[in-house]
């Protein structure tokens, strides 16, 4: 008599970039294979996408969140074209290129040909009033300084100090690296982090050397149906059009509002229960949610794992996005932005000027802006009201920008306790946090292999092989 074919159930806790990417390529997966899998996605919240939330007011295109993905880690822009969204991407508009630092109290020009912060053209490097003689001549003996051979972790403050010196540190690598993480240079993993930088010290011998070794490489063009690609990509309506899609392609039980509140394991499987107390049966649970809800939730499946996750750090951060007329910048604006080193004392962390930056994101006649605040640095500007951040927002950009005009919009946005803070030792403690997870756990998202949207895809589609081969294990030949 044959046997029905069995059917696994699994388990998604998290409606964020990694759960729904969990969800996607697990059932993409089990259709290929043709395997039972039922899978139920749960979302505390009233949407998915996490921190993907884009807002569309009077004409303006709003980033709550990431308001983009790099394209040097392809997961995320595989995702959006296999989601048929080619026509909907949009690139950099290079035409306004180019980052400024707020430095000795005036706004200055990042030098043509620095590749984030290593400089590849020597003429705009000499020439420009960032850096001191001494801090160029510091930069260029990365050109004969011996380098690290062994895999040890570091600080990406020791790092910059030991490669490029004390200004690259300050006013570059801190503002600009750190700031993507929204970390401290003294504290922040530079294997986790930037593990690119080691490897090109390594092999090259150099961070200069290697970065003009990696601008030979030739970069994606355009040809029929696919556009030229920059190294950062967005979406004509903003990111939010990627997480609407995804959540679209989920055939799967998707559930809003449905708040996982524990996890034990019951027999060869798992049982989660909801805060209205249901309880759910699965074969596997995967948690992609913040580290310290996964410890709340695994309290009962081992004590030790849920500590673990407690000890994980985060950070609180925020962004304000304001609209102003074009006229308000009677001298125009060209860039991307700027970003503010730590020792300006300033109380926002940088400004992107994102309708220069990003196509079809406010009305002709209009500019919008996006202010970052908060994280290790101003923790006290997060705890403000909107009244008191809204004034102090405009009093930082008339010191930094001289923009004295008031706003036609603004948008203030919080992220309490959603900025992993991946401190040295940070892969380390992911490894044992993983090898601490029994059969049918597991664990997923920025709190582990990476912050950026393409991490969050790339983990989710990892997570999905690890569940899929746990749940149908390869048979002996």
């Amino acid at each position: 008599m044959t046997q029905e074919p069995q059917v696994r159930r699994v388990i998604i806790i998290g409606g964020g970039m990694a759960g729904m990417a969990t969800a996607y390529y697990l059932e993409k997966e089990a259709k290929q294979r043709g395997l039972l899998l039922r899978y139920t996605l749960l979302e505390a919240g009233s949407r998915l996408g996490g921190k993907m939330l884009t807002e569309y007011v009077d004409g303006f295109t709003i980033e709550a969140g990431p308001d983009s993905f790099i394209t040097q880690k392809p997961a995320a822009l595989d995702l959006a074209l296999e989601l048929g969204l080619e026509d909907s991407l949009i690139p950099t508009n290079e035409e306004n290129k180019g980052v400024y630092v707020y430095h000795g109290g005036r706004l200055k020009a990042l030098p043509e040909g620095v590749m984030l912060i290593v400089p590849t053209k020597v003429a705009p490097f000499v020439l420009s009033s960032l850096f001191t003689p001494w801090g160029k001549l510091r930069m260029g003996m990365d050109l004969v300084l011996p380098p690290r051979r062994d895999d040890g972790d570091e600080t990406l403050a020791e790092f910059i100090r030991r490669r490029l010196g004390e200004e690259a540190l300050d006013r570059l690598a801190e503002p600009l690296m750190s700031g993507i993480y929204n970390a401290e240079a003294e504290h922040q993993s530079i294997m986790a982090t930037f593990p690119r930088f080691r490897a090109m010290e390594k092999r090259h011998g150099s961070l200069i050397r290697g970065m003009l070794a990696a601008r030979k490489q030739p970069r994606r063009a355009g040809n029929g149906r696919t556009r030229a690609r920059t190294v950062f990509m967005s979406l004509r309506g903003g990111v939010g059009e990627l997480a609407a899609r995804l959540g679209a392609a989920l055939s799967g039980e998707v559930r809003l509002q449905a708040e996982a509140r524990r996890v034990w394991r019951e027999g060869a499987g798992y049982k989660v229960a909801l805060k209205e107390g249901e309880v759910l049966e699965a074969d596997a649970v995967v948690v992609a949610t913040p580290a310290q809800a996964a410890a709340a939730l695994l309290e009962d499946v081992r004590s030790d794992l849920s500590a673990a996750l407690r000890r994980l750090r985060t950070v609180s951060t925020g962004t304000v996005s304001l609209a102003y007329r074009q006229q308000d910048f009677p001298r125009g604006l060209k860039g991307f932005g700027f970003v503010i080193p730590r020792s300006a004392r300033r109380r926002i962390n940088a400004v992107t000027w994102s309708s220069l930056k990003w196509s079809y994101r406010a009305p002709d006649g209009y500019v919008l802006l996006r202010v970052f605040f908060g994280g290790s640095r101003h923790p006290e500007v997060f705890a403000l009201d909107d009244d008191r951040l809204l004034a102090l927002v405009q009093s930082e950009l008339a010191v930094t920008m001289g923009l004295a005009a008031k706003p036609v919009l603004s948008r203030i946005y919080r992220w309490p306790n959603a900025s992993p803070q991946y401190d040295v030792g940070h892969l380390e403690r992911v490894a044992a946090l993983e090898a601490a997870c029994p059969a049918g756990l597991y664990l997923t998202g920025s709190p582990y292999r990476g912050v950026g949207l393409p991490d969050c895809v790339q983990q989710g589609r990892e997570t999905a092989v690890r569940v899929m081969a746990e749940l149908w294990p390869a048979r002996g030949r």
